[in-house]
């Protein structure tokens, strides 16, 4: 069963993140992935595309994978299906990163506990924008 932290502890991470890494994220306005990301970068946040079919989004280079990324990342932010977690779960493993962040409809049990057995902070099945207005 996946439990995620409370809104109390969500808008503590939101508060203290400064870098959001997007795996999946689209250079299409039109996609979800887009919109809450450019919301999150209205807000203050700098993202980095984790995308490896784009060259950049939102103004920012794309990085083919995670563990192309060359400065801290605060929370890794998933725009990809289900199936896609345990591999990049595997991946966010290897980062100095505690914040893996699933979106809405974004949630595999077995990653999720192998991110808690690592100690990271989890969060599955949640909008970071929806949570991000939520908190402020």
């Amino acid at each position: 069963m996946i439990e995620n932290p409370s809104r109390e502890e969500l808008g503590r991470i939101l508060k203290e993140a400064k870098t959001i890494a997007v795996v999946g994220l689209s250079d299409n306005p039109n996609r979800t992935s887009y919109m809450v990301s450019e919301a999150m970068q209205r807000a203050g946040y700098k993202i980095i595309p984790v995308n490896p079919v784009i060259d950049e989004a939102l103004g920012e280079k794309a990085v083919d994978s995670l563990s192309d990324i060359a400065e801290p990342v605060d929370i890794v932010n998933v725009f990809r299906r289900p199936e896609y977690l345990p591999e990049i779960g595997k991946e966010f493993a290897e980062m100095d990163c505690d914040i893996f962040w699933g979106q809405l409809g974004v949630v595999d049990e077995n990653t999720y506990h192998f991110l808690k057995e690592k100690g990271k902070t989890v969060i599955m099945d949640r909008c970071i924008k929806v949570e991000h207005a939520l908190t402020k």
